[in-house]
């Protein structure tokens, strides 16, 4: 819904973009999370989000009056994604990286979680809900539901978190 209401009104403005840019690294960690463990649920679900989310991405900066702090805040989630990528291609064992790769998703989940909180001090400033996304709040719910029965059914305590 986000993403239509910016194709239609050619505007991001009441569209929040931390939320859509931790949702894009939390994709690209559990896809890599998915790739070390060959798990084609999580590869191709993660996948996806990550294709989608980078569109987002794509599209917000396109319509973005200010690129400049887009721009660097997609700068810092790159710098993120290759630091992590080395840390744990380079500097972790083979033998413990898949639990270290998995706590570092699990608390980067957490903290895609806790991204939507940056609103709510806009939310009791304006007295108004409008920048809050309901059809995303719901979809989050549903999906986060989703993963912690598909973690719990594969006793991964990583993904359940």
């Amino acid at each position: 819904s986000d993403l239509r209401q910016i194709l239609a009104t050619k505007s991001v403005e009441n569209i929040q973009f931390l939320p859509f840019l931790t949702t894009d690294a939390n994709n690209l960690g559990w896809l890599g999370y998915g790739c070390l463990k060959g798990d084609g649920t999580l590869i191709t679900v993660n996948a996806i989000g990550a294709a989608l989310q980078t569109l987002y991405i794509l599209v917000y900066l396109y319509y973005s009056p200010a690129k400049r702090p887009v721009l660097l805040q997609v700068l810092l989630l790159l710098a993120v994604v290759v630091t992590g990528y080395g840390y744990f291609t380079i500097m972790v064992d083979p033998g413990t990286r898949l639990t270290h790769l998995g706590l570092f998703c699990s608390v980067f989940t957490i903290t895609m979680y806790l991204s939507p909180l940056a609103d709510l001090a806009k939310v009791v400033r304006s007295k108004s809900t409008r920048c809050l996304s309901f059809p995303l709040t719901v979809t989050t719910f549903v999906a986060s539901s989703s993963w912690t029965l598909y973690g719990l059914q594969l006793h991964d305590p990583y993904i359940t978190v």
